[in-house]
């Protein structure tokens, strides 16, 4: 407490100005604790006060009248008001954050200020931060805060969303907080990179993890995860650790793990190519299987197979898609054995628009393809992993090289990948074929398959390999389809000087 009696005190006696306000400001509470206890020291010392610190100080000493020198709630009104008026509230606003938070009024100025500053380090400012502090003012006052607030700024380098430190302290009672920095690093030890942390904590429950859910709760979830694929699953889809482990959790990656025959790799490559498989309930995914096993006449095994490498298809309508999809292929011809084949290569074909496939099917029948035939059924599997707008590109290609719709329907029918190709590849190729190859586009008839190759990594490469040693008119299928390591043998072979002696 700073202790002064006037007759022992003269003007030259008092320390600087600047010193003086120091020692006021910060080593005295807002409460301050009978500072002026005598009236006649305020009467003496406010002129001096006056003279010394100009016009701030002023504004400041005019707040003191209000003190009442025998209780600190009086002396808090007059520096509360006014820093709160510096910081942008009204004088309403600041009475009603006073009979909110009552402790205010026995908490000192710099550690209020303080906790001030360290919102405004996060990138809560304005009226941003005007309107969490009104909403919640036990955060200026909360002693949990403050290991909150250190961790944000020094471990996480202040690098989470505003919106998000907004989103975390938005609590009526702070000491819910208590422990969230540890579960924070729990999360960065096992393997969230800190530039990826507040990408996950947007998409959490912040109150259900952060404030409820024990460090051993969530301790035990990425440990469930690790056969699986680790954090990395809850990396692509965070709001997993909004679910309960044990009721929701394990029952749906225990199902889906007994459907692989208890592979767990390849229940992991499930997970982690549709992490979102296990935002659907038990009920819905046993639904999905036993429909294709029913409708589709697929074993557990196929099913699981499908799922493995399109997990979308446990999302599909089942009514909207998966029926009219697979009744098309039944009166394609297609048995069970031939549909899971057929989408084993064509997932895809079961969650395409009506629109999207319209008008493929439009474009093949354009072609020449029949109604209700198994090359109908190759044909659409192979066009479902192009668009509608490649695929006729592609067909205006062929024609414009001279291929008529019957050419294209044949080459097709040998080679159904010959419509889903990037037109901008087929162009380059057909380019070559016929300009520095000097070959025919009748070719292609009898060998589509051509129109598959890389046109760098082996069709330039082979034939400028072969050119000088087999001649240039060499078939495209000799050309290309022999493998690669006997094609090594006889390119050594051919580099080898004859010496004129029969073999």
């Amino acid at each position: 407490m700073l202790m002064l009696t006037l007759p022992y005190c003269s003007v030259s006696s008092f320390p600087p100005p600047t010193r003086f306000r120091c020692q006021i400001l910060s080593s005295t509470p807002i409460c301050c604790h009978g500072i002026f206890s005598a009236s006649p020291f305020r009467t003496e010392l406010r002129p001096f006060l006056v003279r010394s610190f100009g016009h701030r100080e002023t504004a400041l000493l005019v707040q003191f009248r209000c003190f009442n020198s025998r209780t600190d709630a009086g002396s808090q009104i007059g520096l509360v008001f006014s820093f709160f008026q510096e910081f942008g509230l009204t004088e309403e606003e600041t009475e009603l954050l006073l009979a909110k938070n009552p402790e205010i009024n026995l908490t000192p100025l710099e550690k209020i200020r303080g906790r001030v500053l360290s919102f405004q380090s996060l990138k809560i400012n304005g009226l941003k931060l005007q309107l969490l502090i009104s909403k919640y003012p036990k955060l200026l006052t909360s002693e949990e805060i403050d290991p909150i607030i250190r961790f944000l700024v020094d471990e996480l380098e202040a690098k989470l969303e505003p919106a998000l430190v907004e989103r975390l302290f938005s609590v009526a009672d702070p000491s819910v907080l208590v422990g969230c920095n540890q579960k924070v690093r729990l999360l960065i030890r096992h393997g969230i990179p800190k530039d990826k942390i507040s990408h996950v904590l947007e998409k959490v429950n912040l109150t259900k993890l952060l404030c409820h859910r024990s460090v051993e709760d969530i301790e035990r979830m990425i440990s469930f995860f690790e056969p699986f694929g680790g954090i990395g699953i809850i990396v692509r889809r965070p709001s997993i650790l909004n679910f309960d482990l044990d009721g929701q959790l394990v029952p749906k990656v225990s199902f889906l793990r007994n459907l692989s025959g208890e592979d767990d790799y390849a229940t992991g490559t499930v997970l982690r190519r549709l992490p979102a498989i296990l935002s659907y309930n038990v009920e819905h995914m046993v639904s999905h299987v036993e429909f294709l096993k029913s409708f589709a006449g697929l074993t557990n095994d196929q099913v699981f197979k499908i799922i493995h490498m399109f997990p979308n298809v446990i999302s599909t309508s089942k009514e909207r898609k998966l029926r009219p999809r697979i009744e098309f292929l039944k009166q394609c011809g297609l048995d069970s054995l031939e549909i899971f084949k057929f989408l084993s290569k064509a997932p895809l074909f079961l969650a395409l628009s009506e629109d999207n496939l319209s008008h493929k099917l439009g474009f093949l029948a354009k072609i020449g393809y029949e109604h209700r035939t198994k090359e109908l059924a190759r044909a659409m599997g192979a066009v479902t992993r192009t668009s509608s707008d490649n695929m006729q590109k592609v067909i205006g290609l062929y024609l414009s090289y001279g291929l008529s719709l019957e050419d294209i329907l044949a080459m097709s029918k040998k080679h159904p990948p010959i419509l889903q190709y990037t037109h901008s590849s087929l162009e380059e190729k057909m380019e070559y074929l016929i300009g520095d190859m000097g070959r025919e586009v009748e070719e292609l008839l009898v060998f589509p398959a051509f129109l598959g190759y890389k046109l760098d990594g082996r069709i330039k490469r082979r034939y400028e390999a072969k050119r000088m040693t087999r001649g240039e008119n060499m078939s495209l299928n000799t050309l290309l389809t022999v493998s690669t390591e006997r094609f090594l043998q006889e390119e050594g072979r051919d580099c080898i000087p004859h010496s004129g002696l029969a073999d």
